[in-house]
This record gives structure tokens, C-alpha cells and sequence, in this order.
């Protein structure tokens, strides 16, 4: 199985309180997908902040007009710093996104870690080269913009208030 890897890393105008309150919050995941995904949540374990052990069952197309169930589990959280989520049905042989948080002068650093592989073997590498790495890459790059959007906005709102 051939395992690849997506690094990205951004600077939000935030605190590193305000970041972890944002992105601990599962509902806040349609803000930052593209809206072509039609992502939806359709339960999440325990509470609404996020824990270790917590399951989130979505709904999402990952090809245009095909609905598919992903269901991924939050495996590790140190609160401010780091969480792990990991998919335990869905689309991708493996699905292993590292989420990291750090203060830094003038906001916070986040980066984004996500090691996948997809099934089908040689088919799946296939599949990869032709259009998955392009999607992946689509969606991340969505969000980056959403979160400058959204943070931005938010900064000069906080400078004004």
C-alpha cells in the first residue's frame, strides 16, 4: 500500500485560544469544505467539544453526485496544541490527519499533517495521479482561503470593537 503525504502549514491573526475553540469544534468543518462536497454531519459521539474516543459520522460527496459515508474517530487531543482524527469507514484505505496549533508573534501557526493511502492497489495510484491528488490539494487549498477569509474578518472586527 502506498502511503501518501499532504503538509500544510498557516498563519491565523488569532489567538491560539480562539484557533483551538474553532477547529475543536466538529460543526465548524462545513465552514472550511467546499460546498460541492455537500458535506454533512449526521452524529456526533458524547459531547460537542472534541475528545479522544469521540466518532463523527458525516455524509459527503467525495466524487460529484456521489454520496459517501466517512466516519472518523478523534484519536489523540492535547487541549491548545494538537488533535488526530482518523478515518474508520470511508473512501481511503488510510486516513490519518494531524492537526497542530502553536502561539506565534502576532497569532497562531497551524499546520495540517494527513497521511493517506487509497485501496485498489495499482488502480488506486492510478486513481491518485489522475485526479485525487488534484482533489486533495483542491480541498485544502479551499480551506486556506476560508480561513484567511474568516480570520481576517475576524481580526478587524476585534481591532475595532
Amino acid at each position: 500500500m502506498k502511503i501518501y503525504c499532504l503538509k500544510r502549514c498557516q498563519f491565523l491573526p488569532i489567538s491560539q485560544e480562539e484557533a483551538w475553540d474553532f477547529f475543536s469544534s466538529p460543526r465548524n468543518l462545513s465552514k472550511i469544505t467546499p460546498g460541492y462536497m455537500e458535506f454533512e454531519i449526521k452524529s456526533i459521539s458524547g459531547r460537542e467539544q472534541m475528545y479522544a474516543g469521540q466518532m463523527i459520522h458525516y455524509k459527503l460527496n467525495v466524487l460529484p453526485g456521489i454520496p459517501t459515508r466517512w466516519v472518523t474517530e478523534i484519536t489523540h487531543v492535547r487541549e491548545l496544541e494538537y488533535f488526530v482524527d482518523e478515518q474508520r469507514i470511508g473512501p481511503y484505505a488510510l486516513w490519518n490527519h494531524q492537526h497542530f496549533f502553536k502561539a506565534v508573534e502576532g497569532g497562531v501557526e497551524m499546520r495540517d499533517e494527513v497521511h493517506y493511502a487509497l485501496p485498489l492497489g495499482a488502480l488506486g495510484q492510478v486513481a491518485h495521479w489522475l485526479f485525487v491528488q488534484r482533489e486533495i490539494n483542491a480541498i485544502f487549498n479551499y480551506r486556506f482561503e476560508m480561513l484567511e477569509s474568516l480570520f481576517s474578518k475576524h481580526n478587524r472586527l476585534s481591532k475595532t470593537a
